[in-house]
């Protein structure tokens, strides 16, 4: 009996990849909107990010042991999420990133683990308030660095969809033809829907 060989998994590296977000609101934290992980909104920690710790979502088992077994089974207990924390490079001329994110702020962490892939289910957002913030000194050769340290305040979301991007309507070609009176219409698009748009058209009378 032979054995179906498995599919060739796409593997990657997460730098250059994976994208972490500060967003101030989100209506719905399991259906993120694109507007909401876009600016104004969104705020792209992710090229000055050192360092990740943390950022899972972790269960505290209970031991559930018997007379009838010497063996100790247990049965899932309470989730939780262990503080986390971002360390960042330190930029000498702008502080950007302490403005964003001073003690007390509360906020979500955005996580992109495969990048902004629309459709892709692999966006984690953890409600947070930031808990400390503070620089770290070193008289190494090495970049200068401070960290943030967050607690989780409610059950984060995994496995989000990266929500569908910004569609435009296409350009008029300012080319076009305008011999034999041909005639031309502008199209405003007053409102969408996920099936139909409403339309008003601009034409000579």
């Amino acid at each position: 009996m032979s054995l179906k060989k498995s599919s060739t998994q796409t593997r990657f590296l997460r730098r250059g990849i994976s994208k972490v977000y500060w967003l101030k609101q989100i209506n719905d934290p399991k259906r993120p909107s694109r507007t909401e992980i876009s600016e104004p909104n969104q705020f792209d920690l992710t090229n000055a990010v050192s360092d990740i710790e943390g950022w899972a979502l972790e269960n505290d088992p209970i031991e559930t042991p018997d007379l009838g077994s010497t063996f100790n089974s247990s049965i899932p207990g309470n989730d939780k999420a262990e503080n986390s924390s971002l360390t960042f490079y330190e930029d000498r001329h702008s502080d950007a990133i302490e403005q964003q994110l001073p003690k007390g702020a509360k906020g979500y962490v955005v996580l992109l683990r495969k990048g902004d892939i629309p459709g892709s289910r692999s966006v984690d957002v953890f409600p947070v308030q930031v808990a400390t913030r503070a620089a770290t000194y070193s008289t190494g050769n090495e970049a200068a660095k401070f960290k943030v340290d967050f607690t989780i305040t409610e059950t984060p979301t995994l496995d989000a969809v990266v929500p569908e991007a910004f569609h435009t309507l296409p350009v008029p070609d300012e080319d076009c033809d305008d011999d034999h009176d041909a005639e031309h219409v502008d199209v405003t698009v007053v409102s969408t829907t996920k099936t139909a748009a409403t339309i008003t058209e601009h034409g000579e009378d």
